[in-house]
Order: structure tokens, then C-alpha cells, then sequence
């Protein structure tokens, strides 16, 4: 609600200005293109983060340097921190990337935004730019109709980048034009009273226009033309610092708990980085001034001289904050806790975030479905059969497993299903049909997507096929005749030897031995269910079992030999080494 009301006053305040100044229209028009420029940009280069980016950011995030290296590197190229932002939020909340591997991600992003200052201060006012952006929109524009989706990309890349040079060159045009019936130099504040006020307006600029980026190529076409005093412009500057952290929490809404952390510790970063900068600023500015004349920046040349500051104030903060990197991540940590431990029945990976990029989405279904297969189907179907996990995974021989575990457990079939596999079973679903008909998905995407709702369907006709079972290894499994007793300890047998291959062919790291074996034992079941059959014909023709013993055994007899096709065909597809965001465009 607060945000609609924030949203319908800047509209009230934008179109009073457009009606009663209307030599404001071309640096309104000319922000409006910028933001549409570098909204088309960051389209253009989400293309860019399919591909090898899940293999890069775990290597390059497991040491500080390499992670604030790596944030810094990919703002600069891409020119939107906030990208950066929404990127590192969905993979942590995909478990792809850790908490203090995201943390040096976003110090590094604020590094890397600096770049815009440079390219802005030092390219876009000093020549002529709207002609070199109309070649770029027009190759732009040709590059955007093509099909395929990395010349889409690359076409994107180019319109946005025309867009952002084409939307400062009228911002330029507007505030010279601008000056000539107001002089926004008039309402200049000196001292600390002026950096206060200032960076306030900074904020709230950066807040409104939801790019940093953008309000500095704001804030410098102003004081190319001379509408804002250097002083006034050096606390816009820490403004739009501290205002691009709103992107990352409204970001953080949809995420999970680590999406939120992050969103905190940029929020405090930015902060830190914000109040010591404003505490320091004179004595900074001094030192920007001998810097400049080091490097022979002209004293009068205050667009190159803030974009100086800008970066000074951004690596300052960086290297204040390394030193309590592991104390935010605690003080993160104690803060900001889960709010409990998740039942089964809730998503544990999947959210809002992990929707933004088709990779880290497909990675969350993965996860998710292998936690449900684990943790709920894994029970159900051991409990079923009156065996422990933990005896599953144990070295004790199936068939002295069997002759030891007689006791019943208590287990409801139906119950769990309803608590512990339905509902995430339909978030699993929901969430893979809004990828296949939301998403920009690659073939191998798609196709892996379809694989997980296979596997999931597999889970839930295995509950049903168990359901019928259990009933049944109740009744016979003491019973006295042994021929009974013997088929059906025969049917735990074949299934605790079916989840112990499934467990080697997770946990081996020899993926194609295992794999081998995990098909031997899909052949070995097809033998076992034939010579079942054969058994099970000896048996009523010599009328060892009754007619009701009979029926239930040919019964259970296929709906077995099904399960553990089925059981074989979720391990395959749940732990065959994949990389849905390795997988080509």
C-alpha cells in the first residue's frame, strides 16, 4: 500500500512539473530513455547469465578476493549493480553460492558500479554521443529480431547501451536549457547542513529512479551544466549509494532466509559505507583535488573529479569492511533466523527469487525433489515394509535384514501423503509449469524440467503402489504358512536391495560403475519377477496357499516389480550428474 501511494505521489509531483515547466520535459525524457536503456541492457545480458556462470561464481566465491573481484569485474561490464543484486539473491536462495560468498559479491558490485561514473564523466559529456547511439539502436534493433537467443541478447546489449548514451545526451541538452529559466545553483547548501541534506535527496532520487547508476548519470549531466555545486554533488553521489539497497530488499522479498541476510548486509555495507564517507568528505575532496592533479584532471573538470570521489569512497568502504566480514556473517546469522525448522510439506528451496534466472530454478526442483525423495518417500516405502532406514543403509545382509526386522511399525500410508508429499508435490509441479511457460528455458532446460515432473509423478504413483502392499505384509509376513511368508519377506528383499543401489549410485562418485550396477539390478528385478510368476503358479497348482493368498500375492507380485521400476527410474533421473545451468543456450 505504502508503496502505491509513494508511487501515485512522484506521478502527481512529475506531471505538475511537466505542466508547469515544461523545459523540464527534455531532462524527464531524457531519464525516462537512460532508465529504458539500461532496463534493455540488463535484459540483453541476462541472456548471458545461462551458460557456465553456476561453475564460475562456486569457484570464484569460495575466497573474498575472488568474490569481490568477480562482483566488481561483472558490474562494470554489465553497468547495473542492481543485476548483480537480484543474481546474487537468487543464487543464494538456490543454496548455489554462501552466505560470504554473496557478501563479497555485492562489496565487489559496489566497486564495480563506479564505472558508470567514469564512463558517463569521462565519454558520454565530453563528445557527442547521440552519434554513436544511433548506430548502436540501429544494429540493435536489427540484432533484437533474430531468433536466436544470443543474437537477441547481443541486440539487447546494443539498444540499451544506444538508449543510455541517446537518454544522457538529452538530459545534457535539458539542463542547459533548463538553466536559462531557473538556477537550481540558487538552492545550494554549504557544510555538513548541505552533505546531510543532500545525500537525503540522493537517497530518495536513487529510491525513485531504482538505479544508482542511473541517478549519477543524473547527478553528473547536472553539474556538467553547471546546475549543482560540486560540494552538493559529491553528497548525491554517497546518496545514490546508500538508495541502491532498496533494489536489493525489495529483491530479498520473495527470497528465503539467506536472500534476506544479504539484502541486510548490503543494507549495512552501504550504510557504513555512506556515514563515513559523509564524515570525511572535505578532507576526501582535498584529496581527490591532489589526485587530480597527479593524473591531469583539470581543476575545473568536476564531472571526472566525482567520478574520482565516487570510486575512492566505494574502495574505502570495501577495505573498512573486510576486516568484519565473518562478524556481519554471524551477526547476520544470529539476527536473522529461520523462523523454524521447515516440515516436509514446505518448500525448502524453492521461492520467489529462485525465478529469475532459469538455472537457479531448475537447481531449487532438483533439490527440492531429491529432499522429498529422502526425506518422505524414502520413509514411507522403508516403514512399508516394517524396515528402518538406518538398517537400509547399514552392511547387514538383506535376507538376515528381513528375518531380524519382524516387528510392525506404525506408519499411515495415506496420512503421510496427505501431510508430507501432496502439498510440495504440487509446489514441485507448480513451480516447473510456471518455468516451461514463464521462462526463456534452453531444450536441455526443458527437457530437464519435464525429467524432475517425471520423477515426482514416479514418487507419487510409488506411494500408491506401497499403499496396496503394506496392507498385505501385515497379514502374511507372520502368517503360518511359510510359503506365503517366504514371497512376501522375498518382495522387502528386492526393495531394500533396490535402495541401497539407489544410495550407491548417489553417494559413489564413480557415477558410471554405479550406473551400471543400478541397471544390472533394474535386469535382476525383471529375472526375480519372472521367476516370481513361475513360483507363484508351483504354488496354486500344488495348492500350498489359498485362494485368497493367491490372489493377493499375483496382485502384489506386479504391483512390486512396478514400484521398483519405478524406484530405479527416480534414482536415474534424481542423481545422473547433470548441470541444468551448464547446459548450452
Amino acid at each position: 500500500m505504502i508503496k502505491k501511494w509513494i508511487f501515485l505521489i512522484v506521478l502527481v509531483i512529475l506531471g505538475f512539473l511537466l505542466f508547469y515547466n515544461p523545459n523540464f520535459k527534455t531532462i524527464a525524457a531524457g531519464v525516462s530513455i537512460l532508465l529504458f536503456g539500461m532496463i534493455t541492457l540488463e535484459e540483453g545480458f541476462k541472456v548471458f547469465t545461462k551458460g557456465p556462470l553456476r561453475s564460475i561464481l562456486k569457484k570464484a566465491t569460495d575466497k573474498l578476493y575472488k568474490s569481490i573481484s568477480l562482483g566488481a569485474l561483472i558490474t562494470a561490464f554489465i553497468q547495473s549493480s542492481s543485476l548483480v543484486s537480484v543474481i546474487t539473491i537468487s543464487f543464494i536462495s538456490a543454496g548455489l553460492i554462501s552466505l560470504a560468498g554473496g557478501i563479497g559479491l555485492i562489496f565487489g558490485a559496489n566497486i564495480g558500479t563506479t564505472a558508470t561514473a567514469w564512463l558517463v564523466a569521462g565519454f558520454g559529456l565530453k563528445i557527442n554521443i547521440s552519434i554513436l547511439s544511433m548506430p548502436m539502436l540501429i544494429f540493435g534493433i536489427i540484432f533484437s529480431f533474430q531468433k536466436n537467443n544470443v543474437f537477441k541478447g547481443i541486440g539487447n546489449v546494443l539498444t540499451g547501451l544506444g538508449f543510455f548514451f541517446l537518454g544522457i545526451h538529452f538530459m545534457k541538452d535539458g539542463f542547459e536549457v533548463f538553466k536559462e529559466h531557473l538556477d537550481l545553483t540558487a538552492y545550494a547548501v554549504s557544510g555538513y547542513a548541505g552533505v546531510i541534506i543532500y545525500t537525503l535527496i540522493g537517497i530518495f532520487m536513487t529510491s525513485v529512479l531504482q538505479s544508482s547508476s542511473a541517478a549519477l548519470a543524473l547527478v553528473l549531466t547536472a553539474l556538467s551544466a553547471g546546475q549543482i555545486e560540486y560540494e552538493n554533488a559529491l553528497a548525491l553521489a554517497i546518496g545514490s549509494n546508500v538508495g541502491t539497497t532498496i533494489t536489493a530488499l525489495i529483491g530479498s522479498v520473495g527470497s528465503n532466509v539467506s536472500g534476506k541476510r544479504l539484502a541486510v548486509a548490503h543494507l549495512i555495507f552501504n550504510l557504513v559505507t555512506g556515514v563515513f564517507a559523509m564524515s570525511i568528505i572535505f578532507p576526501l575532496a582535498k584529496f581527490v583535488n591532489y589526485l587530480s592533479h597527479l593524473l591531469g584532471i583539470a581543476p575545473d573538470d568536476y564531472t571526472l573529479k566525482l567520478a574520482l570521489f565516487h570510486s575512492i569512497f566505494n574502495v574505502l568502504g570495501v577495505l573498512i569492511m573486510i576486516p568484519f566480514i565473518k562478524k556481519l556473517e554471524s551477526f547476520l546469522l544470529r539476527v536473522i533466523k529461520d523462523v523454524a525448522v521447515k516440515d516436509i510439506d514446505e518448500p525448502k528451496y524453492l521461492n520467489k527469487a529462485v525465478l529469475e534466472f532459469p538455472g537457479t530454478l531448475i537447481s531449487s526442483l532438483q533439490k527440492e525433489t531429491k529432499y522429498l525423495f529422502e526425506n518422505a518417500i524414502y520413509e514411507i516405502v522403508a516403514h512399508s515394509v516394517n524396515v528402518h532406514r538406518s538398517e537400509i543403509e547399514s552392511d547387514l545382509n538383506s535376507k538376515k535384514l528381513v528375518k531380524k526386522s519382524k516387528s510392525e511399525l506404525d506408519v499411515n500410508v495415506r496420512d503421510l501423503y496427505t501431510h508430507k508429499v501432496k502439498t510440495i508435490y504440487g509446489k514441485i509441479l507448480e513451480y516447473a509449469t510456471k518455468a516451461q511457460t514463464e521462462l526463456n528455458l534452453s531444450k536441455e532446460q526443458n527437457k530437464r524440467i519435464s525429467e524432475i515432473k517425471i520423477a515426482n509423478r514416479k514418487m507419487v504413483e510409488i506411494i500408491r503402489d506401497v499403499k496396496e502392499l503394506r496392507r498385505n505384509i501385515l497379514l502374511y509376513t507372520d502368517s503360518d504358512n511359510k510359503y506365503i511368508r517366504k514371497e512376501y519377506n522375498n518382495f522387502r528383499r528386492i526393495i531394500i536391495k533396490v535402495f541401497r543401489a539407489i544410495n550407491k549410485f548417489k553417494l559413489d562418485e564413480d557415477k558410471e560403475t554405479s550406473y551400471i550396477e543400478l541397471m544390472e539390478m533394474r535386469k535382476t528385478a525383471k529375472k526375480a519377477s519372472r521367476k516370481g510368476n513361475k513360483t507363484i503358479n508351483e504354488l496354486i497348482r500344488k495348492n500350498l496357499i489359498t485362494t485368497d493368498m493367491a490372489s493377493s500375492l499375483v496382485n502384489d507380485h506386479d504391483n512390486v516389480y512396478d514400484m521398483i521400476k519405478k524406484l530405479i527410474q527416480v534414482g536415474e533421473l534424481l542423481y545422473s550428474e547433470r548441470d541444468s545451468i551448464l547446459e548450452a543456450v
